[in-house]
């Protein structure tokens, strides 16, 4: 088990890519108007591409086209003090190929809120993710 400065245990990208569906609530991290923005998702895993769902006029359709996006998925224990984070940063466009649009709706996401028909994709560059463990 790797540690790193701070004695959290170092995730692999492998745990990584396990641990991230098993929440159904991430945090996109974009670029709106030349400032971070933050906003909670639920998500799809589809094999290593993160699949949200939006409003085809979403600030968060407008700011992910083709660009860099970090996407993070936690949870945590308060009375343990135990948990673990992952963080993914890659590239995020929007679906527009029809078939790949069909396909996509097969997937088990249904949105939280109404409109949600159009589709984001982040295809994963860079996972890494850390534990915390109480001993």
């Amino acid at each position: 088990m790797k540690l790193d400065s701070a004695g959290l245990q170092v995730l692999t990208h492998e745990e990584c890519m396990r641990l991230l569906p098993s929440r159904p609530i991430g945090r996109i991290v974009f670029t709106d108007r030349a400032l971070p923005a933050v906003q909670p998702v639920n998500f799809c895993l589809n094999d290593q591409d993160i699949v949200i769902r939006t409003a085809a006029g979403s600030k968060l359709a407008a700011a992910t086209r083709r660009s860099v996006v970090a996407f993070e998925v936690d949870d945590f224990d308060t009375e343990a003090r135990s948990g673990w984070s992952v963080t993914v940063v890659g590239y995020a466009r929007v679906a527009d190929d029809p078939a790949e649009i069909a396909r996509l709706r097969d997937l088990p996401l249904t949105p939280w809120a109404r409109g949600r028909d159009h589709f984001i994709v982040i295809t994963s560059v860079e996972a890494t993710g850390r534990r915390v463990r109480q001993p």
